[in-house]
């Protein structure tokens, strides 16, 4: 339950240090395979939570993950620094997931069960914290799962999110509050089922 109340906090507190994202960008356009492999290891379950929420698919998911550090490589150079890293990166993402979505003629549809794929393979990590977080995901909307990861997982700012998902900032600060109300309540019913749990 660790990770779970983790994102939470993250995500009421919204406390964020300086990123080092910045520095990296500098050091991959000028050709950096070291700065590349840091951004990687630094940003990627951020990417690929976004492209996941986005795509609903985690095969999907990972070759857009993949294609946003290619993409970066010969991008790097065209970064202006904004100290807003991270949402430039994910904008990227964002036009990736899009095209694979338009490519497949598909569009981002209401959410059902059947669209999702079995538990335990959203992302790489099997822990059960990892699984308390998929199945709460599940409860949200779309637009409710990209406000809750680009602001709990990624880092970023309302206003940066309304800008990335093009939406009102009003839009994205009800979608976030209502995100976590369910999220709180998800969270509250398994607590309170693993207390019911009879003793072995």
């Amino acid at each position: 339950m660790f990770f779970f109340c983790m994102t939470l906090a993250i995500a009421e507190t919204a406390a964020r240090a300086p990123a080092p994202e910045e520095k990296l960008l500098a050091e991959i356009a000028q050709g950096s395979e070291e700065a590349l492999r840091t951004l990687y290891v630094e940003t990627s379950a951020a990417v690929y939570g976004f492209a996941l929420s986005i795509l609903k698919n985690p095969h999907d998911a990972e070759d857009v993950m993949q294609e946003t550090y290619i993409r970066l490589c010969g991008a790097a150079s065209a970064y202006r620094p904004e100290g807003k890293p991270m949402a430039w990166i994910l904008t990227i993402v964002r036009n990736l997931a899009r095209m694979r979505l338009r490519e497949a003629g598909r569009t981002v549809l209401p959410d059902s069960p059947e669209q999702w794929p079995d538990e335990g393979k959203l992302f790489h990590s099997e822990s059960d914290d990892r699984l308390v977080l998929e199945a709460a995901i599940r409860l949200l909307s779309d637009e409710e799962r990209q406000i809750v990861m680009l602001h709990a997982v990624s880092g970023l700012k309302h206003r940066e999110i309304a800008a990335l998902l093009e939406r009102p900032l009003s839009t994205v600060l009800s979608r976030y509050h209502r995100a976590l109300g369910k999220l709180r309540r998800e969270l509250a019913g398994t607590l309170q089922e693993g207390q019911a749990a009879p003793a072995h």
